[in-house]
């Protein structure tokens, strides 16, 4: 396993390129959705810097649940079309948001969270949930992140496919 101090040390796409290598071996061989998503929200929080919360919202069939994270209390429930996590589950598209409080109905669990970056799960045409990272750090997601998480998140849900 690497550390945020690897990963300081090349470009992006070559680090998310070996962040998936080590997701794809950690999940291997399991298919217990809770577990994958603690192992793999704990891999991302340590290998990644400059982030404060890394974590999984899953649909309960009526809105977004907290599942597995790391970093501080999250919110606990999350209404479809709401916040960045509700209007990713919602536009099946990846929210790069460089300012929250730029992002009108932006849901504050953090206050020290600046940017986020939150990617939809699905299961075929199944929503799952969404994979959500923050950061205190203005415009710290980019297209790179995007490829990038969009390719663990892929990772992720193949793991767990038809389990939820």
């Amino acid at each position: 396993m690497f550390t945020a101090t690897a990963i300081r040390a090349g470009n992006k796409s070559d680090l998310y390129a070996q962040l998936a290598e080590q997701a794809r071996g950690l999940l291997h061989g399991e298919r217990d959705c809770i577990a994958n998503a603690a192992n793999f929200a704990a891999l991302v929080y340590h290998a990644l810097p400059d982030i404060n919360w890394a974590g999984f919202y899953f649909y309960d069939g009526t809105e977004l649940v907290v599942g597995p994270f790391q970093g501080q209390p999250a919110c606990v429930r999350i209404a479809l079309g709401k916040g960045v996590c509700g209007t990713a589950a919602t536009t099946r598209q990846t929210q790069v948001v460089r300012d929250v409080n730029a992002f009108d109905g932006h849901i504050a669990c953090d206050s020290a969270s600046r940017s986020e970056i939150v990617v939809p799960l699905f299961d075929a045409e199944r929503l799952i949930g969404v994979w959500d990272v923050d950061s205190p750090k203005l415009a710290r997601f980019d297209d790179d992140d995007r490829a990038g998480m969009e390719a663990l998140a892929g990772i992720f849900v193949d793991s767990v496919r038809g389990t939820r």
